[in-house]
């Protein structure tokens, strides 16, 4: 059981990149526990390696007795100086144990414990190998296809790749070469897990790092990107170099280096976005190639409403609403697309409101539309001095103005509140004199 163990210990411990304290400590745990098997639980057992005769002893421990009452946990002093002449009453001596007789059903015991010991140990291996690498690409074989994942080997242990994880209509097959961004490192009772990602935004964003010197440099920041896998993306950067153009150097010349990440990503179209601290700039550049006319910028909701002319209006939502989409998920803001025509039309329906209701002009009721004040709630929160920084107008007609808005408030609270009854009642009569002034006209 014991020949060469040495070796054995210096062989597996380079295979799988063990400590060799690890395997001595494996080793001691599965002899000691094959021998209590054999020998009895009861017993005060001790397993320890011997690395000159490569060999791991066990010893069994008895207290020195003037008169011994038990055994098998205690040895009379003269039997005890035959091991240890120095003994003495009270000390607990160690006797060397013959385990050749240990048998099959022990030496399968000792088996499953070095098995469990040395796959836990080269689990942890992995994981403090592979933990520090979440978030970087990796290269892998398909070793098998599963139920619902790619198994990947990637050398010295497997990962997961999910089919949820693929891009769509990607198919694999063992032995195709697999590149992916490692999502997750996870150690669990089984091993380690692995968690690899084909459709994950920062897995373009790797892709490009590993094409363009600049972002690799720090040169070229990618500030975020967007993707409906397999089908579009959008990605966006910007220079801390003034001579450096961003763009100009994600593409390559000839197109080169963006046509390497378009084919890692089985024709996937990417569309490289101008980064922009001010939002405004930002989401008209996210919804390109459409041409943007104006941008309401709604920062309580963060969201905006974005004009385009009318030939535009289908280029900036994009097929089933994709540009639109992936713009809003690049910047972060919800958007809303309209075309000039719809705009115009609406506006006109809110400014005729204002117009009636606060008793302005319609150049003062589409300034305020402009500036997103378009229900009554919104004008009556604002103090006098704020409407004067939008309107220009005086302080005594903006208080006017905030407590028209008010009383127009109230008027439909009021309302809501009257019974069903009333309201139905006053429709119902509204109906009866629209239709008695139809017969008169008519008969006029």
């Amino acid at each position: 059981m014991y020949f060469d163990l040495n070796y054995v210990i210096e062989q597996v411990g380079k295979e799988k990149g063990i400590p060799k304290a690890i395997i001595i400590d494996a080793l001691e745990e599965a002899v000691l526990s094959a021998s209590k098997k054999k020998f009895g639980n009861h017993l005060e057992l001790e397993a320890r390696y011997n690395q000159e005769v490569g060999e791991i002893e066990i010893f069994r421990f008895k207290t020195v007795a003037e008169q011994v009452e038990d055994p098998d946990m205690e040895i009379s002093l003269d039997e005890a100086r035959l091991h240890d002449p120095e003994c003495i009453i009270g000390d607990s001596i160690g006797i060397k144990m013959d385990t050749s007789s240990l048998g099959r059903i022990a030496a399968q015991t000792a088996k499953q414990v070095i098995t469990q010991k040395v796959r836990n140990a080269e689990s942890d291996v992995i994981y403090n190998e592979y933990k520090d690498k979440r978030g970087e690409i990796v290269t892998g074989i398909v070793q098998r296809v599963e139920k619902n994942h790619y198994v990947i080997n990637l050398g010295k242990t497997e990962a997961i790749l999910p089919y949820k994880e693929a891009i769509p209509n990607e198919p694999y097959k063992r032995r195709d070469r697999v590149k992916a961004y490692i999502l997750e490192v996870e150690k669990t009772q089984k091993g380690c897990t692995i968690l690899l990602s084909r459709t994950h935004p920062a897995f373009l964003v790797k892709l490009f790092e590993l094409e363009v010197p600049e972002i690799q440099e720090g040169i070229i920041k990618v500030v975020g990107a967007a993707r409906e896998p397999g089908e579009r993306a959008k990605i966006s950067v910007y220079s801390q170099d003034p001579n450096v153009d961003p763009i100009g150097a994600c593409v390559g010349v000839k197109g080169s280096r963006v046509q390497a990440v378009v084919q890692e990503l089985r024709g996937e179209k990417i569309d490289i976005i101008p980064w922009s601290k001010d939002p405004a700039k930002f989401v008209c550049n996210a919804l390109a190639p459409a041409r943007v006319s104006k941008v309401y910028i709604n920062e309580e909701e963060h969201s905006m409403e974005v004009i385009v002319h009318d030939d535009q209006l289908s280029l900036a939502i994009g097929k089933k609403g994709q540009n639109v989409r992936l713009g809003s998920k690049l910047t972060g803001w919800k958007t809303d697309i309209k075309s000039e025509a719809e705009v115009e039309k609406t506006s006109k329906k809110v400014i005729d409101e204002l117009v009636e209701n606060l008793k302005i002009n319609e150049i003062l009721a589409r300034i305020l539309f402009d500036e997103y004040l378009r229900e009554m709630r919104d004008i009556g929160r604002l103090s006098p001095e704020e409407m004067n920084k939008i309107t220009s107008i005086s302080l005594e007609d903006c208080a006017h103005i905030i407590e028209t808005a008010k009383e127009v408030m109230e008027r439909e609270a009021q309302r809501a509140k009257e019974p069903a009854s009333e309201q139905d009642g006053q429709v119902v009569m509204q109906a009866i004199a629209e239709t008695e002034t139809e017969k008169a006209e008519e008969s006029a």
